[in-house]
Parts: C-alpha cells; structure tokens; sequence
C-alpha cells in the first residue's frame, strides 16, 4: 500500500518545491522606440559608483565566490548573489546591434544582452535568471538569484543623448537594499 502512494508522495512535493521558486516576467525583444545607446562614455563624478549615503556594494573575489560555493555545498546561503552580476567602470563602450546590446567597462568586461532574453545567467557557481528588453524609451535587465533578490538596471538618455543614465537597485522582495543613479556623459 505504501509503495502506491509513494510516486504520488514525490510528484507533489516536487511540484511544490517548484512553485516556490520565484520566476521573473519576460520582455518584449525589438526596439519599438528606435533608441540607440551606442557610444563612448565616461562616468560623471569621482566615484567609480555613487551611492546614496548608508548604503555600499560588496564586489566579490574570487576567494569569495569560493567560500560561498563551499557555504553552499554545506549549508544555504544566507546573503543575495545578486550582487554578483552588477558590473561598474569609469569608462563605458556601448554597442547596438538589431537584436542585442554590448556593455564594455573599462576595456576588460564584456556584457551582452539581447532583446527579449529570458536565460539563466552564471557567474562561477552562482546561476540567476536573467531577462532584458524594452520598456519605451529605456533598456531594462533584470537578474533574480533563487532567493528572490533582483537586480534591476534601467538604461536611458538624457539630455538630448548627450548623457546615458544608469539607475540601479536591488531588491529583496518589497525591501529596497541600493537605489542609485550613474550618469555617463559621451566622449
């Protein structure tokens, strides 16, 4: 009698595990407001990323992203990986293509993004969901990593194009945890 019930026992909890990973909406692909971000930008300002005050960035090692593996091959992460994939520099290279956006910071990393992508991101060990696209005249990508933390970064021009803004913010559920703004101007 048990061995009968045991099957069903498994898909639901299964199907229960599954439903409590959260999942992001996707984005619509295309560019419907003919927005072109391509350029040559250098970040406004001294700091390499403003904050607002009593707030910071962890930017993770290497080192770090190996005691986080062995954390996790242990016991659950307690903190947010999101902030793993948030990328900075002073000097910024934007290029277009019809389907797809490429951020290079500082000459040394490399970030593409396509329209109406809806993947899983990795950096290392720590996998996210990651989905971009158009909202109007702004270039939104989002990253959640399995604890429900997002990464939301909005790219817009300003100023009649002469300045690319960045607002940034990362989320754990309804709490807010950064909220910030860089604003580049071109070169």
């Amino acid at each position: 009698m048990r061995t009968r019930f045991l099957p069903a026992f498994a898909i639901l909890f299964l199907a229960g595990c599954a439903a409590s990973v959260p999942v992001l909406p996707g984005r619509a692909g295309g560019n419907p407001e003919h927005v072109d971000l391509t350029g040559q930008w250098e970040l406004r300002g001294a700091a390499a990323l403003p904050i607002q005050q009593d707030q910071t960035i962890y930017i993770p090692t290497i080192r770090d992203q190996r005691m986080q593996q062995a954390r996790r091959n242990g016991r659950r992460s307690r903190g947010s990986s999101v902030h793993i994939f948030l990328t900075t520099g002073r000097h910024l290279k934007v290029t277009q293509t019809v389907y797809a956006l490429f951020f290079s910071y500082d000459r040394a990393v490399v970030n593409e993004y396509n329209f109406g992508e809806n993947r899983t991101a990795t950096v290392g060990p720590i996998e996210a969901q990651r989905v971009s696209g158009w909202d109007g005249a702004a270039f939104v990508v989002e990253t959640m990593d399995r604890e429900g933390n997002r990464l939301t970064e909005r790219w817009s021009l300003a100023a009649g194009g002469a300045v690319l803004q960045r607002d940034i913010s990362i989320d754990k559920g309804e709490k807010n945890s950064l909220s910030t703004r860089q604003v580049f101007e071109r070169r």
